[in-house]
C-alpha cells in the first residue's frame, strides 16, 4: 500500500521550484495561482533567497503549489492513503479532492499572512530536538514554558515558544538529547502564540465547500483517518495552533499495511522520519522531476 505525504514548512530553499517549471504547462499553472493569490510563486521558488521564503506568508503558498504540482506530474495516481505534515495537509487536502487547487492556495495565502500576523506579536520560534526519550523531553520542555509543538517520531521532537525559552533549551537540554538544532520558521507555530491565526482561518474557512476525500486522508491531529470533507476543512483550521503529531500518522501508516511511501516536493524531510520509523518502508522524495519516473515505477508496484 502506498502513501503520498507533503511536507511542512521548513523543507523550502532557494531555487527549489525552478526545475519543475519546465514541465509542459506548469509555468502557466503557477502563474493563474500567482495572480490568484497576489503573490509571484515562480519569483519566490526560483530567484528568492533563504530570507526572503523563510517569511511564513511566503513559505507557506510556496510550498503547497510545489507539492500540488509534483503530485500532478505523477499522473493519475490512486494512492491507499495521503497525509501532510503542518501546511502540508492542505497540500494533502488538495490531492484528495477535499479543496480545489485554487481553494487550497487561496486558503494557504491566508493561513500564511495570518500565522506571520500572529507571530509578530512576540518574538517566537522553533528547534528540533534529535534523540532521547520522548516522554522525558516533554517534560522538560514543559518545565521550560516550551510546547512540544511537532511530535514526529524517529526520536524528534520539535519544541515552539519565545526565543528567551528557546536559549533557555539550548543551554539546559532534556537528558539524552544528542542535538538542539535552531529551525527555518519565523514563529511558534502549532501553539498558543498562533491562537488569532485560528480566527482568520475559520472565516476563510467559511466561504469554502470541501469535498469528501477521495482517499484516505490521515490527519495530523491524532493519526486518525478523516472521512468527511468538513472534518478535515474543520482540523485544517485548528491546526495552527495544535501540535503536529507525525508519530501517530505514521502508526496509522503501519495499521493500514504501508509498504511504500512517496513524498511530494520539496521531498526529503518526511521520507527521513519514515526511513527510521518505518523499516522496510520503501521510500521516495520527490526533489526534481528527475524523480518522477522512479516514482511513478515504484507507484505502480505498490498501489
Amino acid at each position: 500500500m502506498l502513501v503520498l505525504v507533503a511536507p511542512g514548512q521548513g523543507a523550502q530553499t532557494p531555487g527549489f521550484l525552478t526545475p519543475w517549471l519546465d514541465l509542459p504547462g506548469a509555468a502557466d499553472r503557477v502563474a493563474a495561482w500567482s495572480d490568484a493569490i497576489g503573490l509571484d510563486l515562480a519569483h519566490y521558488g526560483t530567484q528568492a533567497d533563504a530570507d526572503a521564503i523563510r517569511d511564513t506568508a511566503v513559505a507557506q503558498p510556496l510550498l503547497v503549489a510545489a507539492g500540488i504540482l509534483s503530485a500532478t506530474a505523477l499522473g493519475d495516481i490512486t494512492p491507499g492513503a495521503v497525509a501532510g505534515h503542518s501546511v502540508g495537509e492542505i497540500t494533502a487536502a488538495a490531492f484528495a479532492g477535499v479543496l480545489k487547487d485554487t481553494d487550497a492556495l487561496g486558503l494557504v495565502r491566508k493561513r500564511g499572512l495570518a500565522m506571520a500576523e500572529a507571530a509578530a506579536i512576540t518574538e517566537t520560534g522553533m528547534s528540533a530536538l534529535l534523540g532521547g526519550d520522548p516522554e522525558v523531553s516533554v517534560a522538560h520542555l514543559e518545565k521550560l514554558g516550551l510546547t512540544p509543538a511537532n511530535i514526529n517520531g524517529a526520536g524528534q521532537i520539535v519544541a515552539a515558544g519565545t526565543m528567551a525559552q528557546l536559549a533557555a533549551l539550548a543551554e539546559d537540554k532534556p537528558e539524552g538529547v544528542r542535538k538542539v538544532v535552531p529551525l527555518k520558521v519565523a514563529g511558534a507555530f502549532h501553539t498558543q502564540h498562533m491562537a488569532p491565526a485560528v480566527d482568520a482561518l475559520a472565516k476563510a474557512a467559511q466561504d469554502l465547500t470541501p469535498a469528501d476525500p477521495r482517499f484516505t486522508y490521515v490527519s495530523n491531529k491524532d493519526g486518525r483517518a478523516v472521512a468527511t470533507g468538513a472534518e478535515v476543512l474543520e482540523r485544517l483550521v485548528g491546526q495552527v495552533a495544535n501540535p503536529v503529531r507525525w508519530d501517530l500518522c505514521m502508526e496509522t501508516f503501519k495499521e493500514l499495511g504501508v509498504t511504500a511511501l512517496v513524498e511530494v516536493c520539496p521531498g526529503g524531510t518526511l521520507t527521513g522520519l519514515a526511513k527510521r520509523a518505518l523499516p522496510g518502508v520503501t521510500t521516495l522524495a520527490l526533489k526534481t522531476p528527475d524523480d518522477l519516473d522512479a516514482a511513478r515505477e515504484l507507484i505502480s508496484e505498490h498501489s
